[in-house]
């Protein structure tokens, strides 16, 4: 089994890499996912983010309004580190037990966990091989207004908060910049995962011809 970390920043093209990955058949774990499903009322980092940031970001129907928490925390740095000192522990759990679950299935099994700050949290080390997704500055930017429908100014302050995609590089085994056409990502994410293949194979190797 191969344990691939998948991160980049803000826009950066890395959930298109993670789709791409997933149709070359690898199982993807998608750690905004697990993030909203902690968060649920029934999840279990709601009551402990409840009791910190208040029943003002609660939405009329009882479930947490993520654009009002992301807004209050992403102005406040030690807000920031909170919320994830709350939330981060349970997705790891989760993300355990799913990684489990498919090594049980399939002992060849190439995981893909994508995730925006596995870096600056130091999970990054959990994992076999780390793909970075890069692009310019302008070319985030622009994809995070069309996407999120923010203004300019917010979304260059959440860019400023974050650690630059070129300071990730050392970080990185394979780096694909998405700064391109769809095809030309498309071409570059199966040879990547040509490489990961091949390490994973070279791993297996490795394994298979060792003494009992």
């Amino acid at each position: 089994m191969l344990l691939v970390g998948l991160t980049g920043g803000l826009a950066s093209g890395k959930s298109f890499i993670g789709r791409t990955l997933e149709t070359c058949g690898c199982h993807l774990i998608r750690a905004d996912d697990l993030g909203h499903e902690v968060l649920e009322p029934d999840g279990p980092a709601y009551p402990g983010v409840l009791a910190e940031f208040g029943s003002y970001i609660l939405k009329e129907d009882g479930t947490i309004n993520r654009r009002l928490l992301g807004s209050i925390v992403f102005a406040a740095p030690e807000r920031l580190e909170l919320l994830n000192r709350l939330v981060h522990p349970h997705v790891f759990a989760i993300e355990d037990k799913r990684i489990a679950a498919l090594r049980a299935g399939d002992s060849r099994a190439m995981i893909v966990i994508e995730a925006a700050i596995m870096i600056e949290t130091g999970s990054y080390k959990r994992y076999d091989a780390i793909v970075l997704a890069v692009c310019s500055p302008e070319t985030q930017i622009a994809r995070a207004m069309h996407r999120d429908q923010l203004p300019r100014h917010e979304v260059e302050a959440r860019l400023a908060r974050q650690m630059p995609l070129d300071g990730k590089r050392a970080f990185a085994d394979y780096v694909i910049d998405t700064d391109h056409s769809k095809e030309e990502t498309i071409a570059r994410v199966h040879a990547v995962y040509g490489a990961l293949r091949a390490l994973e194979e070279a791993r297996f190797s490795r394994t298979e011809s060792s003494p009992e």
